[in-house]
């Protein structure tokens, strides 16, 4: 059967909604508290809903100790690289600058997957692979601060 909106789609449209707004709340939380701080809070968030996923998806707990340590170690990778966008954040990077960068995440990959996993990619993919790294270099680059230009004044604190 054809679907002109495969349910997939959806899981992707919500993953993009919530990273998305994970930029932003990460940037926010970091200017007010330590990267590690805000780290913990987002793991006891993960916690609370592991605890709730498995209280309501039946899991299927027989695997092999092999697949099991890939998982854990694709975990602690997760968990590693949430905690270095945070200190990311907090060490001054823009949300609007950061969360792009940190975003191209498959270009390591695609790398991997080509060297170790022997896969091959087309003259077009190698190009799209080349735009992100190009994009990477163009989001990283910040604006050169004159010497003659002030600094923005900080706005009024709401009561």
């Amino acid at each position: 059967m054809h679907t002109l909106f495969p349910v997939w789609l959806l899981f992707v449209a919500l993953t993009l909604l919530f990273w998305g707004i994970t930029g932003v709340t990460q940037k926010l939380s970091t200017d007010e508290i330590s990267s590690e701080l805000s780290f913990l809070w987002f793991s006891v968030a993960m916690v609370a809903i592991t605890v709730v996923t498995v209280a309501v998806h039946p899991i299927q707990w027989h695997t092999g100790a092999g697949i099991f340590w890939m998982a854990v170690f694709g975990g602690t990778l997760n968990g590693l690289g949430a905690l270095t966008s945070f200190a990311a954040f907090e060490k001054g990077g823009k949300a609007s600058v950061v969360t792009p960068l940190i975003s191209l995440f498959p270009l390591v990959t695609v790398l991997g997957a080509v060297v170790l996993l022997h896969e091959a990619l087309t003259r077009l993919q190698w190009l799209g692979v080349a735009m992100a790294m190009l994009a990477a270099v163009l989001l990283s680059r910040e604006p050169e601060k004159s010497a003659g230009t002030p600094a923005p004044e900080p706005a009024p604190a709401e009561c």
